[in-house]
């Protein structure tokens, strides 16, 4: 059995239980990423889900979807296809088709050969690094829900395999933008959130990345800027790779300015409540 289809399970579920008791206005409110609504985020995950359990087991109707999805954000873009694709579903119904899926999805792939091959958007892939995709897109996007609940995000362990894809993707930084990458690669300490520490690279007197692993995470996944976070980054390397690290696929992206993404601490209480009052509900 493939761990990181339980790991995108527990993920998932970890979202699910934030969403599932906000009120029907909150799936409209604007977060800090791009003016994306609590909508648009399940909306997008599910969509994205649904092409990557179609390109494991129904690669020709995986590559209609493609087909239609490069025309569609050709003509009417992103957020339009993705909604289009679903039927326009929101708020609590659309929640509980995100997971209904999931949960299904995740027993798929947790049977699958993880070496096998599957296309995607850009370049075929493995379905272990499939599912590992879909864990990291749901853990970076939920985290702009977290902020904007004004939620404390409790991560597991199980947000190694985004460290990993954070780490491995050092050269993919800098080839994604023309640059050549640098022949020293940074040594890389984290604290996982048990309190394990996770050692990546051989260590360097000159280039070090330490600190915790959430925000090593929030870097990579570009829900942070670094300056906002308290890792401990030495040298000119690693400053550098820690400045554009992006461990996402696609043209390459800047990370956010200092200081636009946080907690709302605002809406904790509101939330509170909101929760308070809903879950006699479910």
């Amino acid at each position: 059995m493939m761990q990181q289809a339980a790991d995108f399970l527990e993920e998932s579920e970890a979202l699910y239980e934030l969403v599932r008791t906000i009120r029907p206005d909150q799936y409209h409110q604007q977060t800090q990423f791009k003016g994306w609504t609590v909508n648009d985020v399940i909306t997008h995950l599910h969509v994205w889900n649904q092409a990557a359990d179609l390109s494991l087991g129904n690669e020709a109707e995986f590559r209609a979807l493609l087909t239609t999805y490069e025309r569609e954000r050709a003509r009417v873009g992103l957020r339009a296809f993705e909604a289009g694709w679903i039927n326009a579903l929101e708020g609590k119904v659309l929640l509980q088709e995100w997971r209904e899926f999931y949960l299904g999805m995740s027993g798929r792939f947790r049977y699958a050969d993880p070496k096998r091959r599957v296309a995607w958007v850009g370049p075929d892939m493995s379905v272990l690094s499939s599912i590992t995709a879909r864990l990291m897109e749901t853990w970076a996007h939920g985290q702009e829900v977290f902020d904007l609940l004004g939620a404390v995000r409790e991560d597991g362990d199980r947000i190694r395999n985004i460290v990993i894809l954070g780490v491995n993707t050092f050269g993919w930084t800098f080839i994604n933008r023309g640059i050549s990458p640098p022949s020293t690669i940074p040594y890389v300490k984290l604290t996982a959130p048990s309190g394990d520490i996770w050692e990546f690279n051989q260590p360097s007197g000159s280039d070090s990345i330490e600190g915790d692993a959430s925000e090593f995470c929030q870097v990579v996944t570009q829900v942070r800027n670094v300056e906002d976070t308290d890792l401990k980054v030495t040298g000119e390397i690693a400053n550098e790779w820690m400045a554009l690290a992006q461990c996402f696929a696609g043209p390459p992206e800047d990370p956010p300015a200092p200081g636009t993404r946080f907690m709302v601490e605002g809406h904790a209480a509101e939330t509170a409540d909101s929760r308070q009052g809903t879950e006699g509900e479910q």
